[in-house]
């Protein structure tokens, strides 16, 4: 069986506890979104397929009026996820409207302060965002080295931004 990117990040995130559908999208929602997203509509086919093939197991749990499941990993679905880990990254495709707008402003210049503003205020946000999840969180291991990578790569690109900002304004002045 071939895995699905959101199959890894799932058997990703059972290694670390059992969870549910819903606990795997409220992690992600706080984590991986800012880097790889995934969907209801994606997790929870993805479960049922891994649970087919006998890489996680459900167990049927009923937490207060709500019926949900909780999904471990299997010895297979854990001999998986190592493969995975073990095989040299792929994909590191980054895509990025800002950069796009900026490399074809020639065509209207006066709008690239304007971008470069924009996509400043975009990453101070997100900057001051992952900095709040920091701080709420204890992002330890691996995960609080993804966390700060996150932040120092988005501090690093508002202030870029800033720079070329005030290179474009001191040009046009």
């Amino acid at each position: 069986m071939e895995l699905s990117p959101t199959a890894h990040v799932i058997l990703g995130m059972l290694a670390w506890r059992p969870m549910s559908g819903y606990d795997i999208k409220a992690v992600v929602d706080h984590s991986t979104r800012f880097f790889w997203a995934a969907s209801y509509g994606q997790i929870y086919p993805e479960l049922s397929r891994l649970a087919d093939a006998g890489l996680v197991k459900g167990k049927a749990e009923s937490a207060s009026a709500r019926k949900r499941t909780v999904y471990t990993l299997t010895a297979a679905g854990r001999r998986a996820l190592t493969e995975w880990l073990g095989v040299e990254p792929r994909t590191f495709e980054y895509r990025d409207e800002g950069l796009l707008k900026l490399f074809l402003a020639s065509a209207a210049p006066e709008t690239a302060v304007a971008t470069l503003d924009a996509k400043r205020a975009f990453h101070e946000a997100k900057a001051k965002q992952l900095r709040e999840i920091e701080a709420a969180s204890k992002a330890e291991g691996y995960a609080g080295m993804v966390l700060r990578y996150g932040i120092e790569s988005s501090e690093w690109m508002a202030d870029w931004c800033r720079r070329e900002a005030e290179r474009l304004r001191e040009e046009t002045a």
